[in-house]
């Protein structure tokens, strides 16, 4: 018994070395910037905040973040915000909540990505037909004007594939762009594919998605 015991605590030992050494996990981003006023250090439209990270925000400096689980848009002017999971905290500054409709948790991300470039994947969706897997959407829009965000510019393609279309190309001379600024507009009920090079994703539009921009983490496309 006496080595049993030995042996059992030796292992435990070994295996919280071993999680000391890994280190915490990598949680990734949680929300997108969708707007901002004034001059934030490393800090644009379109960019990711994971929980954790603080931005200082200067008195007449306004940021807006779309939470990708929640769903929750945040307006915060001023003050010292800390990233959470599904909101922030706002110390010395004003933040307005709002929801919106968003495809929470179809985003996740692979621990690669979390370790170099914080680029999200999307779950695929089941599905009961054979071999429609596929093309089956991955991820839901809820606006008829997509954003897109790769992992480098090129020749953007968006194609219907439920019916008949005309296809939409654009050039992104940008890595990050929003459709609405090449006036790109889509069906509602529509499922499309994207593609940017061999890098493709299927998208549906909701039946009820509203026409024009509307808040970036609710149209978002992630290559």
């Amino acid at each position: 018994m006496n080595r049993l015991a030995s042996i059992l605590r030796r292992s435990s030992l070994i295996a919280a070395c071993a999680a000391l050494l890994a280190g915490p996990a990598l949680a990734g981003p949680s929300a997108i910037v969708e707007d901002l006023k004034g001059k934030l250090d490393k800090l644009d439209v379109m960019d990711y905040v994971e929980p954790g990270q603080v931005v200082q925000l200067k008195p007449g400096d306004v940021l807006v973040l779309g939470y990708l689980k929640s769903c929750v848009r945040e307006t915060i002017a001023g003050g010292k915000v800390t990233v959470g999971e599904e909101q922030s905290a706002v110390d010395g500054g004003k933040v307005e909540r709002a929801k919106f409709a968003c495809d929470g948790g179809k985003l996740q991300l692979s621990a690669e990505q979390a370790g170099k470039s914080g680029a999200m994947v999307f779950r695929k969706k089941p599905t009961d037909k054979p071999g429609a897997a596929a093309e089956a959407p991955q991820v839901t829009i809820f606006s008829t004007v997509p954003a897109v965000s790769a992992a480098a510019p090129g020749q953007l393609t968006i194609e219907r594939i439920d019916q008949a279309g005309q296809p939409v190309s654009v050039k992104m001379t940008a890595a990050k762009m929003d459709l609405a600024k090449a006036g790109v507009k889509l069906e509602p009920g529509g499922t499309y594919r994207a593609a940017i090079g061999e890098k493709k994703v299927v998208f549906a539009v909701d039946a009820k998605a509203t026409p024009g921009a509307g808040p970036l983490a609710g149209r978002l496309i992630q290559f």
